[in-house]
């Protein structure tokens, strides 16, 4: 069972959303096995925002009139608390994961979404894979120089990846942590968040290594931005660190360019 969840998680990060067989399967709502009781667990006793009466675009206009109230990082993570409008809220997360870093920093680390460790300590990326996260940020010189933040801030049950409704939900607070900071470039990790981000359906192999570029819709606001893969992905499959070190050093080199 271990070798066939790492596979699977081998071919999710890796972009890949779709099989083909001889006769059409949905298997779009299954679940790796490890998250799938958890999933069904926390989803039987969450209403659908549907059944609710507060449907997605509500939930998304109160989400950018909070973080539009927000003048700083600190105050954008005191309204991603106060917001009610994410389903994974109710779905068993202990807190909110907002992020950690410098403020001021020169580049936004946009990853997936909190896991078990984050969610009980309320900063993201502080486990096994944001450990190494930070050793490979400070082996390219880009130690001090990052914020850190997720597409979604509640973890997902069974650390499943975050659907693309819980990250629309979530996208006003993460476009309005890029207004403010206005960073010089964008890392993203792994294929969820660099399909959120640049609103794509390329697969992270495809992605990574490429600069894109993120603009807001409002405020003049952009920036490169350098997809690669997620950490948790290379503690699964070590001989890809290269790839993601290549990434790396090409970030660390524009922003000395652009210095």
């Amino acid at each position: 069972m271990g070798a066939t969840e790492a596979l699977l998680a081998f071919w999710r990060d890796a972009g890949v959303d779709a099989c083909y067989a001889d006769a059409p399967i949905d298997r779009t709502h299954i679940a790796p096995p490890p998250a799938a009781k958890a999933v069904a667990r926390a989803t039987a006793t969450v209403t659908p925002l549907a059944q609710t009466g507060v449907g997605l675009s509500d939930s998304v206009s109160e989400a950018r009139r909070l973080a539009a109230s927000a003048d700083s990082l600190e105050a954008l993570a005191r309204a991603v608390a106060d917001f009610e409008g994410c389903p994974l809220r109710g779905m068993g997360a202990r807190q909110s994961v907002f992020g950690r870093g410098d403020p001021a920093a020169p580049i936004l680390v946009i990853g997936e979404g909190p896991g078990a460790e984050e969610d009980e300590r309320g900063q993201p990326f502080v486990g096994k894979a944001g450990r190494l996260l930070d050793r490979m940020l400070a082996a390219a010189g880009l130690e001090g120089k990052v914020f850190i933040t997720n597409t979604v801030f509640w973890r997902p049950p069974g650390n499943r990846t975050p659907t693309p409704a819980e990250q629309a939900v979530c996208a006003p607070f993460v476009e309005r942590t890029f207004a403010l900071m206005q960073p010089r470039a964008v890392l993203l990790l792994g294929a969820a968040a660099s399909k959120s981000v640049l609103q794509t359906e390329e697969g992270i192999m495809r992605l990574r290594g490429q600069w894109r570029e993120w603009r807001l819709a409002e405020g003049n606001v952009s920036a490169p931005v350098m997809p690669t893969l997620h950490p948790a992905f290379l503690l699964r499959q070590p001989q890809a660190k290269k790839q993601v070190w290549a990434d790396l050093l090409a970030l660390a080199v524009r922003l000395d360019a652009d210095s």
